[in-house]
Parts: C-alpha cells; structure tokens; sequence
C-alpha cells in the first residue's frame, strides 16, 4: 500500500509539472491474473516504461494508471513550421514548411 501511495505522490507531481494527460481504470479481484490491457496489449504487472502508444503506466491486480509521456505544450514558429508526432521516440519532430528534411530552431516543448 506505501508503494501505492507513493505512487500516486510521484504521478501527482508529474502531471502538475507536466500537464500530461493521464487516467486510471479499476479493477475487480477477479478480472485479471496475468496482467493489464493497455491498447489490446496484455503487459505483465508492475511498471510499464513506454507503450506503443507513448503512455507509461503502472499495472497491479486493483488498478491500472497511465500518463502519456509526449510533451503537451510547446511553441515554435506556426508559420514556417509544422509538427509531426513521431511515435518511435515518443517525441515532436518539428520541421520546415518549405523543406520537411530541415528541423526548426526555437523549439521548445513543456512537459
């Protein structure tokens, strides 16, 4: 139970630091003895450091918490760049307009 709490403490912090998007589903006894589903994927109990949808998650027989881990908030130049969401790093390649193999400079992302 104390590793729970503390659980819920760090994710607490995190998500306030990070204005990440996060939710938690509660289980029955009963409903699984392998693991949890996350996206139609059964991940063994305990930590889960990065689904193929860029959560992170904490998976136990009651409950199932997880945060995405892409940066929410960020800024660039609207007008000559554009964002694109690469899920292989879980990250935001921003690139040029005009030439989308040249990154843009002045990028910042929060969280």
């Amino acid at each position: 139970m104390k590793g729970f709490l503390a659980f819920l403490l760090v994710m607490g912090i995190v998500v306030t630091l990070s204005d990440a998007y996060c939710f938690s589903e509660f289980y029955k006894p009963w409903y699984s003895k392998k693991g949890c589903l996350v996206d139609g994927k059964l991940y063994p109990f305990g930590e889960i450091e990065k689904t193929e949808n860029c959560l992170r998650c904490s998976c136990s027989r009651k409950a199932l918490h997880c945060c995405s881990i892409l940066p929410s908030r960020f800024s660039y130049d609207k007008d000559a760049c554009e964002v694109i969401l690469n899920m292989e790093t879980c990250d935001y390649d921003v690139v040029q307009k005009k030439d989308s193999s040249k990154k843009c400079s002045g990028f910042s992302a929060v969280g």
